[in-house]
């Protein structure tokens, strides 16, 4: 079983708030979504493993077990060419729970006219191999998200 943990601290509002018909209709995968704080903040890596994908606005993690979850910060945000966005880390490292891996500002993402609403995805994983996947309320970076079995 794989835990996923929050990447951004804000609140929890799943997949159907999230204001994308690919992500909304988990065409991407299931998981949940997180609507970050409005305020300089760090994104984290929501498991252990490999770096297998890196954009300013998105990256994937592969754990041990070959699961890899999606973290995409904010919507429509590839719009934004990487302004706002600093990378920590590079494709291919080694991770850990917890660890920063990108720099960004919701509130920068708002006024830029785009959703903060950020995506955390199951890849390659049916709806029903997640469980107690965390739908609202509030969550810190260490707030388990979902488990996937």
């Amino acid at each position: 079983m794989t835990t996923v943990t929050s990447p951004l601290a804000g609140a929890a509002v799943g997949l159907s708030a999230v204001p994308d018909p690919v992500f909304s209709g988990s065409m991407v995968g299931p998981g949940t979504a997180v609507d970050p704080l409005r305020e300089p903040t760090e994104a984290v890596s929501p498991v252990d493993g490999i770096i297998v994908s890196l954009h300013p606005h998105a990256f994937v993690v592969v754990d041990a077990d070959g699961r890899g979850v999606l973290t995409h910060l904010g919507i429509d945000t590839v719009q934004l060419n990487g302004e706002g966005f600093e990378l920590l880390v590079a494709k291919g490292d080694s991770v850990e729970r917890g660890q920063t891996l990108v720099r960004w500002n919701p509130a920068e993402v708002e006024e830029a006219g785009k959703s903060p609403i950020s995506p955390v995805i199951a890849l390659e994983a049916s709806a029903d191999a997640l469980a107690a996947v965390l739908e609202e309320g509030p969550v810190e970076t260490s707030t388990t998200l979902f488990r996937w079995k």
